[in-house]
């Protein structure tokens, strides 16, 4: 007796979309594909297990990304983002949705078959595995998801993003945190937080000078984001104390040499803290950034120029 065939569900309001998609399974033998339907409706039909549903990224009638939220858990399907190379944040904002993965556009018979060729390679874990119940350690901030909801999914990078600086914004960092001292723990490797800023109040156009600065002297795999008003955050994996202190001293150097000045006309003093795990003190992501907190303000009330390290 043949095994029944499983099914490609597509959430989508794109006919190209969905005619692209329905081309490449019709490549695949034992596939089939549903009707572009809302995530309401796919919950109400309870997919089958083993069947692959697809969330157009650039849905214009609800937020991709806190659709996926709600499959989570109430599905036993692998669950694909579709989206392009235009959005940089994709991969990490679905995994910490809940998804399998992203899928690039355009689909093609050829991508589907490796994506379910990999598939049947590898015992997968289902999200609600690897995540459970979402917590208030996992959750982004309910502003942040506000900000995504609210205005759609091709804002997301404008949600996640200090306008001023174009560093991650405080939200984010939150969220970046959890995620990295994690990472950290479980890899055991590593992990620097700095935090750095001035007193005073600056211009828009010297804000924008640091944020270079601080970019140049940071990796890719570096997050950098802004704290508050006067001051950053910057999270930086596999890298150790000694590490750190060499980027933060070439940030400080770098903005002494450009003579960057308040907006009294005081030359900025870059204050600069720093902590890292592993620490027999820091026990949790909170202690990372209360020690570099605290060595930051240690840092100001010494003059501004002293790197402090916890």
């Amino acid at each position: 007796m043949p095994e029944p065939k499983r099914t490609v569900r597509i959430v989508t309001n794109d006919e190209a979309l969905f005619a692209t998609t329905r081309g490449a399974v019709a490549a695949l033998e034992g596939w089939e594909i549903a009707e572009p339907q809302s995530v309401e409706e796919l919950l109400a039909k309870k997919p089958a297990p083993g069947d692959l549903i697809l969330i157009d990224a650039w849905l214009r009638t609800e937020n991709v990304y806190e659709s996926c939220r709600r499959l989570t858990g109430k599905t036993r399907c692998r669950t694909y983002i579709v989206t392009d190379a235009r959005n940089g944040f994709a991969d990490e904002i679905a995994a910490f949705c809940g998804a399998t993965g992203t899928l690039q556009r355009p689909l093609s018979g050829e991508r589907l078959r490796a994506l379910l060729a990999d598939a049947s390679q590898e015992k997968r874990t289902l999200p609600t595995e690897q995540r459970g119940h979402a917590t208030s350690e996992q959750a982004l901030p309910e502003r942040l998801m506000r900000d995504l909801v609210g205005e759609g999914s091709h804002r997301l990078i404008d949600a996640l993003t200090d306008p001023e600086t174009g560093l991650f914004n405080y939200d984010y960092l939150t969220y970046k945190m959890d995620e990295e001292f994690k990472r950290a723990r479980r890899f055991e490797q590593p992990l620097s937080c700095v935090m750095l800023g001035f007193e005073g109040q600056v211009e828009e156009s010297v804000l924008g000078r640091l944020a270079s600065i601080f970019l140049g002297a940071s990796r890719d795999t570096d997050v950098l984001g802004r704290f508050d008003l006067c001051s950053f955050l910057f999270l930086l994996p596999n890298t150790g104390p000694d590490g750190a202190a060499v980027m933060a001293r070439r940030i400080r150097e770098a903005a002494e040499s450009e003579g960057l000045r308040d907006l009294v006309g005081d030359k900025l003093a870059i204050a600069v803290g720093i902590s890292t795990c592993p620490h027999p003190a820091v026990k949790r992501r909170e202690d990372l950034f209360s020690r570099s907190r605290a060595a930051f303000l240690a840092a100001q009330r010494d003059g501004g120029v002293v790197i402090h390290s916890a």
